[in-house]
């Protein structure tokens, strides 16, 4: 069975008409809490789901992904070191039955029961043990910190997913000799080659030399593309990736009509346009920061203490501008992880690169109380995020032991933990909970301190004192009122290397590392060493940015290819290990990691090149057969149509609602506010800026972001999880800011000529508005429809005509914004 014309593929992979709600037409009206049943017959844009939630839970690759990682960093280094002696193969004695070396035993239990309520860490022996509750007390010796505790807390309540083998594996720690023979062999660590693009069959497709790529491996699997996508599809896919908000109608008309004239040239042009906009900067920043797990707050400590970062929202702002000003990739690592020690032209120049560092202290932190590992704690956040985030490699696994899988030795962990240990990391005050963290200093930027803030602007004057939850002063400050300060780090006065932490635990020391980087990644002709009189964080960005680097062009390249595909060439963004996926197309991976060096690390260059490719502007829609040979779009024989992330959907909803304020926000909410958040309430407020300016409170997310998949923000994320859930119906139905958007839509329709011989025109303007484009044959009519029936139902609720005329109209507005061509992309 082939697809049909125009027809593309849902998000539960079923065939089903643009702007379909899955192929279900509306039966149920759900308003504001009402029901509406049974009045108007099925329409084609289908319109809102019913309460009682049409969409199946679905949990995606990369949700499985997220937990094997969690488990895998949190959950079994824990098990291994505390619990194995006693509860795991070769044990002298399983102590109470119970082993926890396999998925298998940690389910069934011994014999007091089964140790898990997945999803229920209260109800949970587990976690009463962990507590020594109930003169339950494990592991014996001592308890775990209250953070460690927190993490299988958190574990269970994400349904305690374990990817364990049944039959544990004995795979005794690699040695010198296996370490140094996967350097050698493992892909991700040999050079980026150069390689020729490939000769393909079909010689008039490629466009650029990418295309010979993917285009070789498609012959190569006996698969030809799919058709190119329709100029009004392709220009909404432009604008989504490149600047995160939708055209309007009268943009994709006149684009449609410079596309039937110019071609690709006309493409260009808009593309360059959009690149040029400061919106590529806000949509684009955001990725980075899901990378730099950019939070406004702490998150909780393990204590259930949650203090407010109120000088983070100058990383992001740095991060913004950066991409706005095409900083090259190499420039912005450097800034990010040395920025303090680089020389500057001016202030403005020093402070840039100052607010730049708080890459390095942005991380969530557990409780100082009764940590011991405290420091060593932040130094390991900072390695992950240097590790993750740039190298795409898992270095803090080889904190205890030689890393597992990963060519990786401890003694390499530790000769990065000498660079960070040298360094003084600046997050604030913790809203003077010190039972969290020790206050610290921050940076003090002269540029901004020159500037007439804008009215009512203040900066941090408020702690919330935790054992009564009311304010009180400050502490006395190290600054004048008022002064700009930023978070960051900088080097201590005193530098040196870092001792081995035998087990990971700081009071046991083993030998002395000298300071250095990944052994597995020796360049050639390496002559980087680090000065013994600084932290070598500057040493590091060197090495880390030099153009023979087999891994850090390869991973940014992967993360922007996985941006406007919605497919990375490596699937797993954050491992390039031994244990994360291989590339589809290595090849094609090499060639972009190449070009990317070699055209100046340029980011909008990059972006540039890939939207213009022929690949890239395939259409979504495809034969059914080319779909059943390659479900997973491995081969890119067609595009893939992708839901909108948290922040996009929320700004589309502000756009057709004409309530977007595309001006930058100024600060932050709480910018003010050194506070304790768990004590606080709901500090959210309504906004009607984009939403990378809304405060990204770990634990504490906004309301209008929360239900689509936002990250956490506690560990490098390059990949969002994409689930398809009844809350995000309901969020859709139900949630403040869905119903005031509506209600702004329809009130903004209404306000030119109210006449009810304007309602086809009006129906029609609510389209375009909403979904881009020109009303198809008979819409109008059965939104008009629509409205007509549940106005009776309204005018029993509503005694002013009006105000059930508005509600009636923003009934229909609601549904545009609900329907799948408004909330996904081809």
């Amino acid at each position: 069975m082939v697809a049909q014309p125009g027809r593309t593929r849902d998000a539960a992979g079923r065939n089903a008409p643009r702007g379909n709600v899955a192929g279900i037409g509306l039966e149920k009206l759900s308003y504001r809490g009402r029901r509406f049943p049974g009045f108007v017959k099925r329409f084609s844009f289908a319109v809102l789901v019913s309460l009682s939630g049409i969409y199946a839970c679905a949990t995606s690759a990369a949700d499985e992904t997220e937990a094997r990682a969690f488990f895998e960093k949190k959950i079994r280094p824990v098990l291994v070191e505390n619990c194995f002696e006693c509860h795991a193969e070769g044990a002298k004695k399983i102590g109470g039955k119970l082993r926890l070396d396999t998925a298998e035993g940690l389910r069934k239990g011994g014999e007091s029961g089964t140790p898990m309520v997945p999803g229920n860490p209260e109800e949970s022996l587990l976690v009463q043990s962990l507590r020594w509750e109930f003169d339950l007390e494990m592991p014996p010796e001592k308890p775990l910190s209250p953070a460690v505790i927190q993490d299988f807390v958190t574990w269970i309540r994400m349904g305690a997913q374990d990817p364990r083998e049944s039959t544990p594996a004995v795979s005794p720690p690699p040695d010198a000799n296996t370490i140094a023979e996967l350097a050698k062999t493992h892909w991700s660590f040999q050079p980026v080659a150069n390689p020729e693009a490939p000769i393909v069959d079909d010689e008039n497709w490629p466009r650029d030399p990418l295309d010979r790529f993917v285009l070789a491996g498609m012959e190569k699997a006996e698969l030809a593309p799919t058709s190119d996508a329709p100029p009004g599809v392709l220009l909404r896919r432009l604008f989504f990736d490149l600047t995160g908000l939708p055209p309007t109608a009268s943009q994709v008309a006149d684009f449609a009509e410079e596309y039937e004239r110019d071609g690709q040239e006309a493409v260009a042009r808009w593309v360059d346009d959009l690149l040029a906009s400061p919106q590529f900067g806000e949509r684009w920043a955001r990725h980075w920061l899901d990378v730099a797990r950019y939070g406004e707050s702490n998150g909780n400590d393990g204590l259930s203490r949650n203090p407010s970062f109120p000088h983070a929202w100058r990383y992001r702002d740095y991060v913004i501008d950066a991409f706005n000003r095409d900083v090259p990739y190499d420039r912005f690592l450097i800034e990010q992880v040395a920025g303090d020690l680089l020389p500057a032209e001016n202030d403005a120049q020093r402070d840039r690169q100052l607010v730049a560092t708080g890459f390095l202290a942005l991380g969530a932190k557990p409780a100082k109380a009764m940590n011991n590992n405290f420091e060593m704690d932040v130094v390991d956040d900072q390695i992950n995020v240097v590790g993750a985030g740039i190298m795409g490699l898992s270095v803090a696994c080889a904190r205890c032991h030689d890393h597992k899988h990963d060519p990786i030795p401890t003694r390499d962990y530790y000769a990065l933990a000498g660079i960070f240990k040298s360094t003084e990391t600046m997050w604030g005050v913790a809203a003077n909970e010190a039972l969290t963290a020790p206050a610290t200093d921050l940076h003090v930027l002269k540029a901004a301190a020159k500037v007439p803030p804008p009215k009512g602007w203040k900066e941090t004057v408020l702690v919330i004192e935790s054992n009564t939850g009311k304010p009180k002063p400050p502490p006395k400050p190290k600054w004048e009122p008022g002064t700009p300060l930023a978070m960051g780090v900088r080097d201590k006065k005193e530098t040196a290397d870092c001792q081995i932490n035998l087990k990971g635990e700081s009071k046991q020391l083993g030998d002395k590392v000298p300071r250095g980087f990944l052994s597995a990644c020796s360049l050639p002709g390496d002559a980087i060493k680090v000065n013994p009189k600084a932290s070598g964080r500057r040493e590091l960005a060197e090495w880390l940015t030099r153009p023979e680097h087999p891994l850090t062009a390869r991973v940014m390249v992967n993360r922007i290819w996985l941006h406007l595909f919605g497919q990375a060439i490596v699937g797993t963004p954050d491992d390039f290990g031994v244990y994360g996926d291989r590339p589809t197309h290595p090849e094609l991976l090499d060639h972009l990691a190449t070009r990317f060096v070699a055209e100046g690390w340029s980011m909008k260059r990059l972006i540039r090149t890939i939207v213009l490719s022929r690949v890239y502007q395939l259409d979504s829609a495809a034969d059914l057969r080319m779909v059943e040979a390659d479900p997973g779009n491995v081969w890119l024989a067609r595009h893939l149509r992708r839901r909108l992330e948290a922040e996009s959907l929320r700004d589309s909803m502000l756009a057709a609602s004409g309530q977007l304020d595309l001006a930058p926000a100024q600060g932050s909410l709480i910018r003010h506010r050194d506070i304790l958040v768990n004590l606080a309430g709901n500090l959210h407020e309504p906004s009607r800026h984009r939403s990378v300016y809304l405060c990204m409170l770990r634990n504490s997310p906004p309301p209008s972001l929360s239900a689509f998949d936002l990250p956490d923000a506690t560990t490098v994320l390059g990949k969002r999880s994409s689930t398809v859930l009844p809350t995000q119906s309901l969020y859709l139905i139900n949630s403040p800011f869905a119903v005031e958007q509506s209600l702004a839509f329809a009130g903004d329709l209404l306000k030119t000529d109210p006449a009810r011989e304007q309602d086809r025109a009006r129906a029609e303007a609510a389209v375009r508005r909403a979904l881009g484009r020109e009303p198809q044959s008979g819409e109008a009519e059965r939104g008009l429809a629509m409205i007509r029936a549940i106005e009776p139902e309204l005018a029993t609720k509503f005694s002013d005509v009006e105000e059930c005329r508005l509600h009636a109209w923003a009934a229909f507005c609601q549904g545009l914004m609900a329907t799948n061509e408004f909330r996904y992309v081809d």
